[in-house]
């Protein structure tokens, strides 16, 4: 089997150097969409909201650049973990969790431990579930727990793991936006760490199943939080202590997300859907806690 569910879970951990300062943050920035045009922006190149994630002398850190940090990722870190060795074109991403233990630097060197806490059996695919903490000189600094589908390798006889659904409010959102991803924005996104070719490469991607490249589901997942932090948050990223989200549909470039909010004490819930395709579901299960 490529997976040893055994194996891969009773591994020591796995420590890595990571490094990063203003440019690869502003990269990031930039990949999920910081700079572009909102309705409520006319002018985001040089909008001051904007310009704290995009201008040196006032950046701050979305929370959501720990899933890049260092230039790599978890997923691909975890994929080369011991019992585990799958085809990259049946790797999907499942889910994602960041906890934030305080705010992220804007120029760092920490250590990343990585484990796998879990692999779970779905019949008809694997999931692997890898987490990721990350701590400086000074401490703990975040935690990310990320869940890859892996299809077609299920079928070992491992717990089937979790499976509730968080359901939406009942009642209308309090707030909505709409975000457009633009045509290249799959390529510049790739260049914070995930050289994924399924979002690149048209061959590659009709391998996975798709009819042309996808954009990074971490991608819609840093748009969505940023969404969040700039219209309930008021743009403060320190605010923010943990994010969640289940991915459930593809977004091609050049579609525009639907983000669809709940606000509660503490936390806001999220819905994020394909406008263009009849509000095909992306993002569910997704919330954001803060102070």
């Amino acid at each position: 089997m490529p997976i040893d569910a055994a194996k891969a879970t009773s591994a020591e951990p796995r420590t890595t150097e990571l490094a990063w300062d203003h440019k690869d943050i502003q990269l990031y920035h930039l990949g999920i969409g910081a700079g572009a045009a909102t309705p409520d922006k006319p002018h985001p190149a040089t909008d001051p909201d904007e310009l704290r994630y995009t201008l040196e002398s006032a950046l701050h850190v979305l929370p959501s650049f720990a899933t890049v940090a260092g230039g790599g990722m978890a997923v691909a870190g975890g994929l080369s973990a011991p019992g585990i060795d799958v085809d990259l074109a049946a790797v999907l991403h499942g889910g994602q969790t960041v906890t934030v233990h305080r705010a992220l630097p804007v120029r760092g060197r920490a250590t990343q431990t990585s484990t796998v806490p879990a692999v779970y059996d779905k019949q008809k695919a694997a999931v692997i579930v890898l987490r990721s903490e990350v701590a400086d000189e000074d401490g703990p600094l975040w935690t990310c727990d990320t869940q890859i589908f892996v299809r077609g390798e299920g079928g070992f006889g491992g717990d089937r793991g979790p499976s509730a659904r968080l359901e939406l409010p009942d009642r209308a959102p309090d707030r909505t936006t709409e975000r457009l991803i633009r045509e290249d924005q799959a390529l510049l996104y790739r260049l914070s760490g995930d050289w994924n070719p399924l979002h690149a490469d048209p061959e590659f991607a009709k391998l996975a199943g798709f009819d042309r490249p996808i954009l990074h589901g971490l991608c819609s997942y840093g748009v969505t939080l940023k969404a969040v932090v700039d219209t309930v948050l008021g743009g403060d990223v320190a605010r923010v202590r943990s994010y969640t989200t289940r991915f459930t549909g593809v977004v091609f470039p050049g579609e525009t997300l639907r983000i669809r909010m709940w606000e509660g004490e503490g936390r806001t819930q999220v819905s994020v859907t394909a406008a263009d395709r009849d509000d095909a579901p992306v993002l569910a299960d997704t919330v954001v806690e803060y102070s």
